[in-house]
């Protein structure tokens, strides 16, 4: 069995080598596009609500002055990554938690009368309707999600992918609308009024059909999790056996913590409450919309939210050790901070060089490049009704694999997604509507996509010796992705033709 093992560590690449691999094909690929002058144009809605030809073209760095560029500039974009500080201060907030023992016993309550089907059906749809809070959730969830199946006597492993294509596949079923709607909603509304002056998109305008389509990819991704994915990864190697009741030391702990917590939550949410005596301090009220004051780039959620959860998992954690002795001093305390952040050097290694792959290829702009001329495609077809749904579908499936922002896919395609939908009898909600389907079908197959590296560093964190690379981690995201495009052409292809109502007042025919 090890000389088994040996032998496929030396067949399949290490991560770390794979992006290495990635980087330097991306340069050389930037140089050969250059060479051959290889750009497109496409219309750019602006405010004043008229078209700007956009010309967008391939940057090389395969020459002196782009390697300068990538060598002057590989500390600072390491640095200001977000994921890795995300990644880093969650961990903090876990080990404490895990330490004390409080989820080994929040889990037991949590799980003890539920079937494993329930628990993954659950996490499943909470990581789905968790795309509210954007790319944060991947952060929260993902490790949660691991030890959810740990501390369930099950591998990890298939909670970590569980979650993840959870929380990818569901990146565009929003039931209430997050900042990134809201950024999408302004250039749609822009490009409507272009061709319908005063046409109106309300917040709650696809409200039904993510309804369907949340509970839907949840039983679906139950289903595969349970039938494919567990038994494919297989088992995994429990440091010790824990005994399967609480004693009543251990439930009073968990009370008093969850109290503790509950209080500390309570807090907060009465900070975000607009309109009431001494609440809403935590808005920006420099916005218009509630989402926006909420989730936007400048509000105090989107900036200071990681924090806010790891401090509330600090006082789970350190409440439930303390009542439980197993926080007495606080050397205790701080072993318990650093108790996650044991090993993480190599998972370090591998979150530079993912870094570093996606900031060379946005530096590039061969992703815009061919999202543009995707654009160009989709305009100078003849597609109406159904095959330009589909169409749209694949296109922008295609597009969030070089392009994962779905703001910056959307700046491009919207300019002629939306008009084509109108002129075709379709409505400017029901283009959003597949843009963001299409997301669904690929946003957890890139590697381009910044928070791929947090599915990829808990793998290695659970690997017990199992030999991962890149393509092995998307090999278990590829079955999730095949039903999520079936999810949705049905869908689609069933609200189109019986029209029924995407949300309020909003349906896929004009």
């Amino acid at each position: 069995m090890k000389r088994i093992r040996r032998v496929r560590d030396r067949i399949v690449l290490h991560p770390i080598m794979s992006f290495l691999i990635l980087i330097l094909v991306t340069v050389v690929l930037s140089g050969i596009l250059n060479l051959f002058n290889v750009s497109t144009t496409y219309n750019k809605v602006t405010a004043n609500g008229s078209y700007e030809n956009v010309l967008v073209s391939v940057e090389s760095l395969f020459n002196l002055s782009g390697i300068k560029y990538i060598f002057s500039n590989a500390v600072s974009n390491f640095s200001s990554f977000m994921p890795l500080s995300m990644f880093l201060i969650t961990l903090i907030g876990i080990g404490i938690m895990d330490k004390s023992g409080f989820l080994d016993s929040f889990f037991y309550i949590l799980t003890k009368k539920m079937s494993k089907r329930t628990v993954t059906f659950s996490l499943s749809l909470i990581c789905i309707i968790a795309s509210i809070m954007g790319d944060i959730s991947f952060i929260i969830l993902i490790p949660l999600a691991a030890l959810l199946f740990k501390y369930g006597k099950r591998n990890p492993r298939a909670g970590i992918i569980c979650a993840f294509a959870s929380l990818s596949c569901g990146v565009g079923i929003n039931i209430f609308m997050n900042a990134i709607d809201s950024t999408l909603l302004g250039y749609t509304t822009m490009v409507a009024n272009m061709i319908t002056a005063d046409y109106v998109i309300n917040t709650t305008s696809n409200m039904l059909i993510m309804s369907v389509a949340a509970i839907s990819l949840a039983l679906i991704i139950t289903s595969i999790t349970e039938k494919i994915t567990v038994p494919d990864i297989g088992t995994y190697q429990m440091e010790d056996e824990e005994e399967d009741y609480l004693t009543k030391r251990e439930k009073k702990g968990l009370i008093i913590s969850c109290f503790c917590g509950i209080i500390y939550a309570l807090i907060f949410i009465y900070n975000i409450i607009p309109n009431i005596p001494f609440g809403g301090n935590l808005l920006d009220y420099s916005q218009i919309l509630y989402i926006d004051k909420l989730f936007g780039y400048n509000s105090f959620f989107n900036q200071g939210f990681v924090f806010v959860v790891t401090l509330l998992f600090i006082i789970l954690g350190l409440s439930y050790g303390i009542v439980n002795k197993t926080i007495k001093n606080h050397r205790d305390l701080c072993a318990g901070l650093s108790h996650s952040l044991d090993g993480v050097g190599k998972v370090l290694v591998l979150i530079f060089m993912a870094s570093m792959f996606i900031f060379i290829f946005k530096k590039t702009n061969i992703g815009p490049v061919i999202v543009a001329s995707f654009a160009n495609l989709i305009a100078n077809s003849s597609f109406t009704g159904i095959p330009l749904i589909l169409l749209v579908l694949f296109i922008s499936a295609l597009s969030a694999l070089l392009v994962p922002g779905s703001a910056n896919k959307w700046v491009i395609l919207s300019g002629v997604l939306v008009p084509v939908f109108m002129n075709s009898g379709m409505s400017p909600e029901f283009a959003t509507v597949v843009f963001r389907a299409g997301e669904c079908i690929t946003y957890g197959l890139t590697p381009l996509m910044a928070y791929f590296i947090i599915y990829i560093a808990f793998m290695e964190l659970y690997s017990q010796g199992e030999t991962d690379s890149i393509t092995s981690n998307i090999k278990y995201i590829i079955p999730y992705s095949k039903y999520t495009t079936l999810l949705w052409i049905v869908i689609l292809i069933a609200f189109y033709i019986i029209n029924l109502p995407l949300g309020i007042n909003a349906f896929p025919t004009i």
